[in-house]
């Protein structure tokens, strides 16, 4: 008897920032394009926010959420908590990339220690714009045929993590400079003391996270800037953990995508034009 078919949820969020930064339509879009043939998955994309079908995560393997954040975040406007946690509490891997990662820490905050193993914590976690040397990976499904990488974006560091750590694994990791920890960050500017006094110290751009109760979640904090989308490695390990959180099979060399410059100005968001 065939497995049944993983089916990958796709949250993107309502248009922020200006033109090619927070284009959360045209990167789950994108992804999902990039998951086409694989075998026994399917992807759905919702756009504008949270899904306003009662259906939408029906049958759901896997959520992701890749959208604005903080006190607006798309998981604790009216009784969406309840619902990730129930999704949860059935199996169902969460995801949460970019800005989505960040939750107030007494809003969401404990949800997401159990959900995906941490979150970006304002004043706390840092998003400088910085270039971070991805060039050493752990042993993961989700690092399948990854190769080093860099790009400059928005990477947010210094993460609230769950004190134990169990569960979690570190998939892109580097080592901020000094004059990196010490700012400016995009909001607030800083710096912070406890970010300098940290020098020297590897900092966590992604994880995996694998729940108790077998469930699994994933946190990306890259993404900002969409023409990195057209980053092979980036790509990859972000597809690789889509597959991955739905307990979908990884190829062994992780999931192949080419992405042509036309496609990426696909799905952009009308930002600033006249309607």
């Amino acid at each position: 008897m065939a497995a049944a078919e993983k089916r990958i949820v796709l949250v993107a969020g309502r248009p922020s920032h200006p033109p090619g930064m927070h284009e959360f339509r045209a990167g789950c879009l994108l992804l999902q394009k990039c998951l086409q043939g694989t075998p026994g998955v399917s992807t759905i994309v919702y756009s504008n926010g949270w899904p306003q079908s009662a259906e939408a995560f029906a049958g759901a393997d896997a959520v992701v959420i890749y959208a604005d954040g903080g006190a607006g975040h798309p998981a604790i406007q009216g009784d969406h908590k309840k619902v990730l946690a129930e999704l949860a509490s059935k199996g169902v891997g969460i995801g949460f990339m970019h800005y989505g990662v960040e939750i107030p820490s007494t809003n969401g905050g404990p949800e997401f220690l159990e959900w995906v193993g941490g979150f970006y914590e304002h004043q706390f976690s840092v998003n400088p714009m910085w270039s971070p040397k991805f060039e050493k990976f752990t042993d993961h499904p989700i690092t399948s045929g990854v190769k080093p990488f860099t790009n400059q974006d928005e990477w947010y560091f210094n993460l609230h993590f769950r004190d134990d750590r169990k569960g979690i694994t570190p998939i892109l990791v580097a080592t901020p400079s000094d004059k990196v920890r010490k700012g400016p960050y995009v909001y607030p500017q800083g710096p912070y003391e406890h970010i300098i006094k940290a020098g020297g110290r590897e900092e966590t751009m992604m994880w995996a996270y694998e729940r108790p109760d077998g469930g699994r979640g994933f946190g990306f904090t890259g993404g900002h800037t969409h023409a990195h989308w057209g980053n092979e490695n980036q790509r990859k390990v972000v597809l690789n953990a889509l597959l991955w959180l739905a307990k979908a099979d990884v190829p062994s060399q992780g999931v192949s995508s080419t992405v042509s410059p036309e496609e990426f100005k696909e799905n952009l968001d009308p930002k600033g034009k006249k309607k």
